[in-house]
């Protein structure tokens, strides 16, 4: 080996050293979401939606150095942390360090977790060295991973297969808080998994956990239930899906949760009885049906846990109107000098309230 050829491989040699330290001190100062401890708008892996709100910052890319070569092909990949923003990966690759060719840009979402990032590199030489890395990027920042080599071979075959097919499907079952969304995933005869992105606003954010449909040729139906979602809201989802070859995205759709809305259960409150008289007694309340149609009553009894003796009034209406109306109810066939104890209770759509408990005494 002569001088300059000693001076080269250490060059390389130093460069490798300086980037895995780089990536060892980032992954120790960014260790990845576990199951114990899945971040703030990442996911539940169960279709519930979990709380929104963190912060979207830069992507996190991890290079593999596992490469699964042929003659003149070679299946990379690695792991994408999009963090909060939609991102896309690449691969920069070539016959020294210094790369200068780079694959097709691909979407792997916006979520908090980390998913894998696979692609089919072509058109290779065979029996030759390439060095690669993978690339993630999005609107924050830029993220690269360590270098690594892999080497082609002579007399291995292509693998057999592409990239998938995704069609992201209508939301059903949809109610007040839960609803199944659904779509399509072809494989394409690559090992194939998919998984579904969804949120509250059009950035997405929540990541199903993934689901393997085989690596046949035909249409798989994929769905997901989700739970826990605000009512009278609008979500955004779309059905992701990779194997091997790389990642595809569905198209993004709507659905939105009926109503009403959680604020929209009313409020009430019970007032002092009036006229009150032997028998007889006039109960007095206020209700705020808050833009939903809403029904009222009284609740009363001698017991002052209404438990025993209960009787209720016939329910009448309060409207609809987003403002407190007065109710009142007549009540008779009371004892005389007796001691009741009654409430106000109101119901909509968005469920039932009762009053506090006052009392009033029979003449």
């Amino acid at each position: 080996m002569n001088q300059n050829s000693g001076a080269v491989i250490g060059s390389v040699v130093i460069v490798l050293i300086l980037i895995a330290g780089g990536v060892f001190f980032y992954t120790q100062g960014n260790p990845s979401p576990t199951a114990s401890s899945t971040p703030t708008g990442g996911t539940n892996g169960d279709g519930t939606l979990p709380p929104q709100g963190r912060t979207p910052g830069a992507p996190a890319a991890t290079t593999n150095s596992n490469v699964s070569p042929t003659d003149t092909t070679a299946v990379v990949v690695g792991g994408v942390i999009p963090n909060g923003a939609f991102t896309s990966y690449w691969y920069e690759y070539g016959a020294s360090n210094n790369l200068g060719v780079a694959t097709a840009k691909q979407n792997i979402g916006s979520g908090y977790v980390e998913l894998a990032a696979p692609t089919y590199i072509t058109q290779l030489a065979k029996d030759t060295t390439y060095y690669f890395r993978l690339v993630a990027e999005n609107s924050i920042g830029k993220s690269t991973g360590a270098i690594y080599t892999f080497h082609t071979t002579v007399g291995t075959p292509a693998p057999v297969g592409s990239i998938p097919t995704t069609k992201t499907l209508g939301a059903t079952a949809i109610t007040r808080t839960s609803a199944n969304i659904n779509g399509e995933v072809t494989p394409n005869k690559g090992a194939t998994k998919y998984w579904f992105e969804y949120g509250d606003t059009a950035n997405l954010g929540a990541v199903s956990a993934l689901q393997s449909v085989g690596d046949g040729s035909v249409k798989v139906s994929a769905s997901l239930a989700l739970s826990n979602l605000a009512p009278a809201t609008t979500y955004y989802f779309r059905l992701n899906a990779q194997n091997q070859f790389g990642t595809t995205n569905g198209a993004i759709l709507t659905f939105k949760t009926s109503g009403p809305p959680l604020s929209a259960i009313p409020v009430v409150t019970t007032l002092v009885a009036g006229p009150v008289a032997t028998t007889t007694a006039t109960l007095r309340g206020t209700v705020n049906p808050y833009s939903t149609q809403t029904t009222y009553w009284f609740e009363y009894s001698t017991d002052s846990s209404l438990v025993t003796s209960l009787r209720t009034t016939q329910r009448r209406s309060a409207g609809g109107a987003a403002a407190t109306v007065s109710v009142d109810a007549n009540v008779s066939s009371l004892n005389s000098n007796t001691t009741y104890y009654y409430r106000t209770v109101a119901e909509n759509a968005a469920g039932t309230v009762r009053g506090e408990l006052i009392s009033f005494k029979t003449n």
